[in-house]
């Protein structure tokens, strides 16, 4: 199974940007989706921005894979 995650696009140039997800910063390719500009919020699968989408919605899901994250973090912890 294949994720997209909401990332914030925080540079552009051309057909590549930079997009700061969940703390980290990966180079991606915008050929998908050239309309994105910087500070908009946009989903990420494989490297290319595929989407624009509502910060409000982003925040939201990039909130609960935070907390996924700790809950994994938690479970291997106890076991």
């Amino acid at each position: 199974m294949c994720l997209a995650v909401p990332g914030k696009l925080i540079e552009k140039k051309e057909n590549t940007g930079v997009v700061e997800l969940m703390g980290v910063k990966r180079e991606v390719s915008l050929i998908l989706c050239p309309s994105a500009s910087v500070n908009d919020y946009v989903l990420v699968h494989a490297g290319f921005v595929i989407d624009v989408v509502d910060e409000e919605a982003a925040l939201a899901t990039i909130k609960l894979l935070q907390e996924l994250e700790e809950k994994n973090a938690e479970h291997h912890f106890a076991n």
